[in-house]
């Protein structure tokens, strides 16, 4: 019983965190109808700012390294993807792309290619006893600041207007527009929640893995789409439902494979998740993939 209660807590956690990412990604999906590859140059930029403010205080630190990403985010929109706003959706993932590679690139340039080190985030390696189950502090972390930021980000699309504006503009970007919503606003606005989301996310990598890379977004947007592909495109309740499922699986096959295919755990998950999509197409959740589903 407590190995279990271990592997369900280390689930929730990975689960939580593969939820974030899948947000990010399906907010900018649900409004501009575009998987924003580029995403993961968020979390690496989220990573290079932690290790640059390494020596400052936790919260001056924490604060502006999401003000960072979230001008990242806002400039990621305005100076790439405005411009083709009104493109081909293929025009607009060949942008994110060409983004992706860019920053990349720029990052190998002031960086360079070799990983960097940082401690940020080790206090939270520690773990607590609680009844006989050694639990960490970064997974108890994890699970609490996600599911606190998927509530909100649920109250601010079905409590507040810019979320009525969201909803409308998912919906039909066309017809919202027509009726007065400002475009540039929305669209500003989704990019910065995503931008939020990414920061966090960053910081829990960055805390996880004590390293940071021009690739280091990489390997988490891979997961990010996925999880956006199997909830349903646009879906944010089915982008929750499928991090967390990827979560599971994960954990599940680290734990119940023979110890001689655990190296290959990863295309146990990946056959999973595609035998999933064979079986359910649309995703978990077949509905019309909008915010309106939330």
């Amino acid at each position: 019983m407590t190995e279990l209660i271990q592997h369900l807590i280390d689930a929730a956690s990975l689960g939580s965190l593969y939820a974030l990412l899948a947000l990010g990604i399906a907010l900018i999906f649900g409004i501009m109808n575009l998987i924003n590859f580029a995403y993961g140059e968020l979390l690496m930029i989220a990573g290079y700012a932690l290790v640059l403010l390494a020596s400052t205080a936790v919260p001056v630190m924490l604060l502006v390294t999401f003000v960072v990403v979230i001008i990242a985010a806002l400039l990621m929109d305005r100076i790439a993807f405005k411009p083709v706003r009104s493109a081909d959706p293929t025009t607009l993932l060949i942008t994110s792309f060409a983004l992706s590679y860019l920053l990349q690139n720029v990052a190998i340039m002031v960086f360079g290619s070799l990983p960097r080190t940082t401690s940020v985030g080790s206090g939270l390696d520690r773990s607590f006893d609680l009844g006989g189950v050694a639990i960490s502090r970064l997974d108890v972390t994890v699970i609490v600041v996600s599911a606190a930021l998927i509530a909100g980000l649920v109250l601010v699309i079905r409590r507040t207007s810019i979320g009525i504006e969201m909803r409308a503009a998912a919906e039909d970007f066309e017809m919202a527009r027509l009726l007065g919503v400002n475009a540039d606003r929305v669209i500003a606005i989704t990019f910065a929640m995503a931008g939020m989301l990414a920061g966090v996310a960053g910081f829990f990598l960055v805390a996880r893995s004590g390293s940071v890379s021009p690739e280091f977004g990489v390997p988490a947007v891979l997961i990010a789409f996925i999880a956006t592909i199997l909830g349903g495109l646009g879906s944010l309740p089915g982008a929750v439902l499928a991090g967390l499922s990827l979560g599971v699986v994960t954990i599940a096959c680290q734990e119940l494979l023979p110890a001689g295919l655990v190296p290959y755990r990863d295309a146990f998950v990946f056959g999973i998740v595609l035998l999933t999509l064979i079986l359910r197409p649309e995703g978990l959740l077949p509905q019309r993939a909008r915010m309106t589903r939330v």
